[in-house]
């Protein structure tokens, strides 16, 4: 028995994924091809919302200031661009950790001061898992995104 527990130890340790080198960089290169340029990156950045909407439409009511209420009008797409640029620095800093940290706690602040409540950091966590891997097909690392995703919202969450 204490030998089945040993065994099952080591697999669960081979297969934990955490946010290593490795995948902080599998990542960023996963973004830069999803993420794009131009119309390529508003189409994007409208399916991340919409996801977000679809799974939380309550939190419309955060965004109304910026429009939420049409997100194809053009104060929603300003905001749309300005969330997906903290999130471009947040992955492209990944492979700097002190840089990353510092703009981790500027995010957090402006979330805070906006009164986003953090269980939608989530949410959009789980938007962009489903809107990344569709335009990305089978070459999803899913683990690096997960444990990577983990040390951005934990990073905003402080």
């Amino acid at each position: 028995m204490r030998t089945l527990i040993i065994l099952l130890g080591f697999v669960a340790c081979t297969f934990a994924v955490d946010c290593g080198m490795l995948q902080r960089i599998k990542v960023k290169q996963q973004w830069a091809s999803v993420y794009s340029s131009g119309i390529g990156r508003e189409d994007f950045g409208e399916a991340i919302w919409k996801a977000v909407f679809a799974q939380a439409p309550q939190a419309r009511a955060l965004f109304k200031r910026v429009g939420a209420d049409d997100i194809h009008s053009p104060a929603f797409k300003a905001h749309i661009a300005r969330v997906n640029g903290g999130l471009d620095m947040a992955i492209s800093l990944l492979d700097n950790e002190p840089t990353l940290n510092a703009e981790l706690a500027h995010l957090n602040g402006q979330h805070k001061e906006r009164g986003i409540p953090s269980n939608y950091y989530d949410v959009f966590i789980r938007a962009l898992h489903a809107v990344v891997p569709a335009a990305l097909g089978r070459c999803f690392d899913h683990p690096a995104w997960d444990a990577c995703s983990d040390v951005i919202v934990a990073g905003i969450r402080q």
